[in-house]
């Protein structure tokens, strides 16, 4: 195993201060934007803190959480390479997502998902299988991040676990608020880090419905094509789900201008370990990824230099009159927006555009409401239960 930092990530220029608040604290949140390499480098950071073999993986196994399973894969991959290594039960780095477990006792961190924490919580609610457990992507506030929270606190002020560290990465969204969950910053400190990122350039094209369709996304790439700007590197387009999506990649794909050009790929949940990870892997042809919001934080698919945000996003709702379940399509808050758009500002100066107005984009909310004020809560109760 090797521990390397790049001196030009940011968060790499704070690891010294990063791992003093590790040392000193058994919670820390780390915020920082995109680009700043939070992901990547904390659990190498955790890793390398003290001598002679007294890093936190060595004495026991650090727990990276991701939201969603695409990203657990990659990140775990990445982690493992930059580590010297392969990702899997004999590597240094294991993963584990539902359905699949790559982890065996030779790990020295576990990439997985919120949820997946959450059951091996009901198995054992002191968690002793981990010395750190890393929260990334805090701030999406998911059902599975809440909870998870809330029995980590628990955990925590119980005593039961002094050896326990947590830390909790979130974007530049609201950190005080971890911190003042965990007793404020004199027992939670946040630690904020900058980004990484260059100029990009908001272009604004609504459509003439309400909702956008595939037609406004080919005009919107045809108009990216066209431009000097817009034709560096890729294209990421945002869409709220598979229906969109291959709407949309059938559009792409009808229209004569592209014809051989582009190479389109889809990026949703329910899409095949081999398939998602062909977003990874650009061949020769220009690429347009048409993904949900699966690639708003996280992920970072390599060279794109544009984004096309729809505006939108599907959404879990509980209709109180029904007493069902419901996915909405609705329109993405100003944070998510801003997320989207940080997509394309990582490797150069680049361009997003809009299907939408200034002035839909001012009359959004500033943040997406916490999944548990919008849905049902019943799974939630019968875990509370069982941890």
């Amino acid at each position: 195993m090797r521990l390397e930092f790049d001196p030009a990530l940011p968060v790499c220029a704070e690891r010294e201060r990063i791992a003093a608040a590790i040392a000193g604290h058994q919670v820390v949140i780390v915020c920082g934007a995109t680009g700043s390499g939070k992901t990547t480098q904390l659990p190498k950071i955790c890793l390398g803190m003290g001598l002679g073999g007294s890093g936190r993986g060595r004495r026991g196994c650090i727990a990276h959480t991701q939201p969603r399973r695409v990203a657990a894969r990659s990140v775990g991959a990445r982690v493992a390479e930059e580590l010297g290594g392969e990702l899997g039960r004999r590597g240094v780095v294991g993963c584990k997502v539902r359905f699949s477990d790559e982890t065996g006792p030779a790990n020295l961190v576990q990439l997985m998902t919120d949820g997946v924490l959450l059951n091996e919580l009901a198995q054992d609610g002191d968690l002793r299988t981990y010395h750190t457990i890393i929260i990334d992507e805090a701030h999406e506030r998911s059902l599975n991040i809440d909870f998870l929270l809330g029995c980590l606190r628990r955990l925590l002020a119980s005593g039961r676990r002094p050896d326990l560290k947590v830390v909790i990465t979130s974007a530049t969204i609201e950190p005080q608020r971890f911190s003042d969950f965990f007793g404020g910053a004199e027992r939670a400190p946040v630690i904020m880090v900058g980004g990484r990122s260059y100029p990009v350039e908001v272009r604004y094209r609504p459509g003439e419905g309400e909702m956008p369709t595939a037609m406004d996304v080919v005009d919107a790439v045809d108009h990216l094509r066209r431009d000097p700007l817009g034709r560096t590197g890729d294209i990421l387009v945002f869409l709220p789900g598979e229906r969109e999506i291959r709407e949309a990649a059938a559009a792409i794909e009808r229209h004569s201008a592209f014809a051989g050009e582009l190479e389109v790929l889809p990026l949703f949940a329910k899409l095949s370990t081999g398939e998602q990870d062909r977003i990874f892997r650009p061949g020769p042809r220009p690429r347009v990824v048409l993904a949900t919001n699966v690639a708003e934080t996280s992920l970072t698919i390599p060279r794109i230099y544009s984004v096309i945000d729809t505006g939108v996003a599907r959404l879990n709702r509980y209709d109180h009159a029904s007493r069902t379940q419901r996915l909405l399509v609705e329109p993405v808050s100003r944070a998510s927006a801003d997320q989207r758009l940080g997509r394309c500002g990582r490797l150069g100066p680049g361009v997003c555009v809009r299907l939408y107005d200034a002035e839909s984009y001012a009359s959004r909310p500033a943040f997406t409401a916490p999944e548990i004020q919008r849905t049902a809560l019943a799974s939630a109760i019968l875990l509370a239960d069982a941890v």
